[in-house]
């Protein structure tokens, strides 16, 4: 991974870039949002940089302990080089809901609702930052105009399939907050719609397999049965008033969504490519 620039002896990398991109925008309209709701700023200010903070932790550490433990055991020193890459976004779903769960609960503030906000604007982030990584799918022998050229290699753009499937489960999220069926309902849809994701980039990816599947895919199978245990349990539950959503707002959230959405392939073409 070669840095994009350097600040004296700071290196800065294209995928460090996107995610802090990716996470202020999320932040923002998470904020912004939440204040309509009568939320703490500063609070939720906390939360979410504790979250990211505890979603960095997991990411690495279950990717050392899943992808390549014997390697870091050997060399310790390099667990802390996290700018040469070595992050699972299973491991960060994790570390992060982890550390939101036990921020919330400590403050009082309605676990639920608050993850049901913050929902459509994690996965916002995750589309946003994923223009950045340079770890490319499976080499394919197609000279499609979609695939990267790597040293006269082709690749599947899998960052890209995996952005574009992002503002649409973004799209989803959004609508689904204003119109929830119960307290919880957004945070569950985006858990399972990011692993279903997750799961369907992965078949265009390179990874250590296990019983013909590969490791992404069976933690996001896991993931996915936890999800509905969830969805099932939190449905029995007393119902909400579902809010009808007008026909405006519907394709305004679609308008902004393929707009991202153009813009983020001109950008990671442009990066990339």
């Amino acid at each position: 991974m070669e840095p994009l620039f350097r600040i004296g002896p700071v290196s800065i990398y294209l995928f460090g870039l996107m995610i802090a991109i990716g996470v202020l925008v999320g932040l923002y309209f998470f904020l912004k949002e939440a204040k309509k709701r009568g939320y703490d700023e500063k609070q939720l200010i906390d939360a979410v940089l504790l979250s990211f903070i505890g979603g960095v932790v997991g990411a690495r550490i279950v990717y050392i302990l899943v992808y390549n433990p014997s390697y870091y055991f050997s060399n310790p020193i390099e667990v802390f080089f996290i700018h040469k890459g070595g992050l699972s976004i299973h491991g960060g779903l994790i570390g992060g809901l982890i550390v939101a769960l036990l921020y919330l609960r400590k403050n009082k503030l309605p676990v639920l609702k608050t993850l049901d906000i913050a929902a459509p604007f994690i996965i916002l982030a995750q589309g946003i930052s994923r223009i950045g990584c340079d770890v490319f799918g499976a080499p394919t022998a197609a000279d499609s105009f979609w695939n990267i050229n790597v040293d006269g290699v082709y690749y599947h753009p899998a960052q890209a399939y995996e952005f574009v499937l992002n503002y649409f489960l973004f799209g989803y999220l959004w609508l689904r907050l204003k119109s929830k069926h119960y307290h919880g309902q957004v945070i569950l849809h985006y858990f399972v719609g990011f692993l279903f994701i997750r799961g369907l980039v992965e078949f265009s990816r390179v990874n250590p397999m296990i019983f013909g599947l590969s490791v992404s895919h069976i933690m996001s199978i896991v993931g996915i049965i936890i999800g509905f245990v969830f969805m099932f349990y939190l449905k029995k539950k007393e119902p909400l008033k579902v809010a009808n959503v007008e026909r405006y707002e519907i394709a305004k959230t679609w308008f902004y969504v393929w707009g991202v959405m153009i813009v983020s392939l001109i950008a990671y073409y442009l990066l990339q490519g």
